[in-house]
């Protein structure tokens, strides 16, 4: 008898008497993004050895490395900022001292669309949502007493990344760390910024230059630099499905990839120094296998399209958060629950660096003790679980797999479809992601608000509650501390050669010679990122967005 006689003998003999008795549970349900998932897996008719390979050789679907998290944990990288680069500062030197293993910085709206905290368009926004960073001098305060060469960094930036990153490379010096000894990360993703998140500065032409030369510059100064990290997360926090998550970031993946051998860079010089970041959802096992059909998606787009020759070109590393839109004000203790599902999903998915929401994100930014509890969530998944002692530990489950193999078949079908349009960047311009992302969103919607999704606490199992919470609020007051800076830093400068510099930024705006050295002496001399943004946007304009509804 083969297995899929046995598998016939048991729905007749097993299973169809327990349908008959309970039939509301028993029945076939679906993922997020559609994918059916049936009562019990048995295996498809193809090579599990082919698809599956080992771990830290092509296609990657195991993993990147071939002892993951037996030879080191994932990075335990917190993602935090929030008034003043003091008051940062003081949260990173704390989280240190907790044993996070590397930091990621949350910049705040008018430092994200390269405005300084003084400008009129930044009232009421400065040190919000994130770090307040206009200058060399707030950038120096926020890694003070932090050594570069011995943390890395994630900054979450992405229209002034290259200025930010200029910043950085200055802090360095300053601190006597080379370039070649920096390690970290910048978004730089511009193109999920026009789709999911709206934080654009320039048009996209000028936009992906700023990005091809973050990718020249560090192949030959910063070697160790993840020159981007191409950015679903974002993506999926604006409603799309997972599958859509993989496929539009990959889209985008390729259109940079596109972009910088169009600039002249060959594919190994600059495709190591890659980074992708991901959303951790709530259905569990998509998202394990979301996680292992991307990977082994772009290994086989680096290496099939690209023709890419080196192992480290294919290999996709990632970063994952776990889903901010998934946390509700009601109930906040049950984000525990979900953060910690959520984050063992991304670690059985193999990734190599972890953001964990705190509790408390649905109501304000996170208190000292809540990104505790959320480091917690991670230290205690990596030395109390056992998930970590072997590596890919679902690897062969038979309903994982086939989900590996839709997810991919769909998110492929999904890249097709962008290819035809003509590439990533027509199809964010013609609304094509957009709507898709939309309807998605709008469907999820309806559901939770018809019950055929569960929220817990917010469409079922609700109470009465009265919060007991500790709330951290900005103080009001930061905004003119950083307006007093700014003019104290512009009275200090030497305006001949501020001058003199900005003249020399149009001129290479205008023309086409890396940018990245520029900025290094722009900042080093004082000028601000709004300045440096306020000439780029003369030069350039300003990119506005159409309504895709």
């Amino acid at each position: 008898m083969t297995l899929f006689d046995k598998h016939e003998d048991w729905e007749k003999k097993v299973l169809k008497p327990v349908i008959d008795r309970f039939p509301e549970r028993v029945q076939d349900t679906k993922t997020s993004s559609g994918i059916p998932v049936t009562r019990f897996s048995i295996p498809g008719e193809f090579d599990y050895l082919e698809q599956l390979g080992f771990p830290g050789e092509y296609p990657f679907t195991r993993g990147i490395q071939p002892t993951m998290y037996r030879g080191k944990f994932w990075t335990m990288r917190q993602y935090a900022g929030y008034a003043t680069a003091e008051e940062s500062n003081a949260r990173y030197r704390y989280l240190l001292a907790q044993g996070q293993t590397g930091l990621s910085v949350a910049f705040d709206l008018p430092t994200q669309i390269g405005y300084d905290a003084d400008d009129p368009i930044a009232m009421g926004e400065v040190g919000k949502v994130g770090v307040s960073i206009s200058s060399l001098r707030a950038m120096e305060t926020l890694f003070q007493e932090i050594p570069l060469d011995k943390v890395s960094t994630s900054m979450t930036i992405n229209a002034p990344a290259a200025i930010l990153l200029a910043m950085y490379i200055a802090v360095g010096k300053k601190q006597g760390v080379s370039e070649k000894q920096l390690r970290g990360t910048i978004q730089n993703d511009i193109l999920k910024e026009y789709v999911a998140r709206g934080t654009y500065i320039f048009p996209p032409k000028p936009s992906m230059r700023l990005i091809t030369d973050v990718f020249q510059y560090s192949y030959h100064n910063i070697p160790n630099w993840n020159t981007i990290s191409i950015s679903g997360y974002h993506i999926r926090e604006a409603g799309s499905t997972a599958v859509q998550e993989v496929a539009f970031t990959l889209s985008n993946a390729i259109a940079y990839v596109d972009a910088a051998i169009t600039a002249g860079l060959e594919v190994d010089e600059f495709a190591s120094q890659l980074s992708f970041f991901f959303n951790a959802h709530n259905n569990f096992f998509e998202e394990v296998a979301k996680f292992r059909a991307a990977r082994r998606m772009w290994a086989r787009i680096m290496r099939n399209r690209f023709h890419s020759k080196l192992d480290k070109s294919q290999m996709l590393r990632f970063h994952t958060q776990t889903a901010g839109s998934t946390l509700t004000a009601q109930q906040p203790e049950n984000n525990v629950v979900r953060v910690t599902m959520q984050a063992l999903a991304a670690i059985l998915g193999g990734t190599q660096s972890l953001h964990t929401n705190s509790m408390d994100e649905a109501l304000w930014l996170p208190t000292e003790k809540s990104v505790r509890v959320a480091l917690r969530t991670q230290q205690i998944i990596a030395n109390e679980s056992g998930v970590a002692d072997t590596i890919d530990p679902l690897a062969g489950s038979y309903f994982l797999e086939q989900l590996t193999d839709q997810i991919e078949a769909k998110a492929m079908a999904y890249i097709e479809k962008i290819d035809s349009l003509g590439g990533s960047l027509a199809a964010i311009e013609q609304g094509y992601m957009q709507r898709e992302i939309q309807a998605a969103a709008y469907a999820y919607q309806k559901d939770i608000e018809k019950g055929a999704e569960i929220v817990v606490g917010v469409n079922k199992f609700n109470v009465e509650e009265t919060l007991d919470m500790e709330a951290l609020k900005v103080n009001p007051e930061v905004e003119s501390s950083q307006i007093l800076q700014l003019q104290q830093i512009r009275e200090n400068r030497d305006p001949v050669k501020v001058n003199e510099l900005q003249e020399t930024l149009v001129r290479y705006a205008k023309g086409s010679e890396n940018l990245l050295p520029l900025f290094i002496e722009c900042v080093e001399n004082d000028m601000t990122l709004g300045e440096i943004c306020g000439v780029l946007r003369e030069v350039w304009g300003e990119y506005h967005s159409a309504s895709w509804v």
